[in-house]
Order: structure tokens, then C-alpha cells, then sequence
């Protein structure tokens, strides 16, 4: 009986992973980059950028993607002890 709701509790513990880890990563692709921004007067964006200062990913979309990755793994070990 036990072995049996550890099986459930990390399959819960993965999707509950997976599922955060998809917000994160949603919230990540709706982020404002730090190089535009909107000018009410005129109605437009302006984009000033160097290279130095473009970060690709944010710290949302890596933890994001471990939590996804972490869930997958969760459900794997789970489907193998089932």
C-alpha cells in the first residue's frame, strides 16, 4: 500500500512540476525586453540596444525548463516503479 502511494505522489509531484514549469516558461516568451521601450507621446517603441546588454533567456525560462525537465523525469521513475 505504501509503494503504491509513493507511485501516485511522484506522478502528482510531476505533473504539478510540469505544470509550473510551463507557466514559467509561458511567462518567459510575454516579458518586455529591456532594450524597447514604448513612448505614449508618440504611439511607438523605440529599441536601443548594444550587444553587450541582449540576455536571451531570463531566469523564469531556466527554472521553467528544469521544473519541465524534473516533472518528466518524476513521471519516468514513477511509470517504472508502478
Amino acid at each position: 500500500m505504501v509503494a503504491v502511494n509513493l507511485v501516485i505522489g511522484l506522478e502528482l509531484a510531476g505533473y504539478a512540476l510540469g505544470a509550473l514549469g510551463g507557466v514559467l516558461i509561458f511567462m518567459e516568451f510575454f516579458q518586455e525586453p529591456t532594450y524597447v521601450e514604448y513612448d505614449p507621446d508618440f504611439n511607438g517603441y523605440t529599441i536601443d540596444i548594444s550587444p553587450q546588454e541582449v540576455r536571451e533567456h531570463t531566469w523564469l525560462g531556466r527554472l521553467g525548463g528544469f521544473s519541465i525537465a524534473l516533472g518528466f523525469a518524476l513521471l519516468f521513475l514513477s511509470t517504472f516503479l508502478a
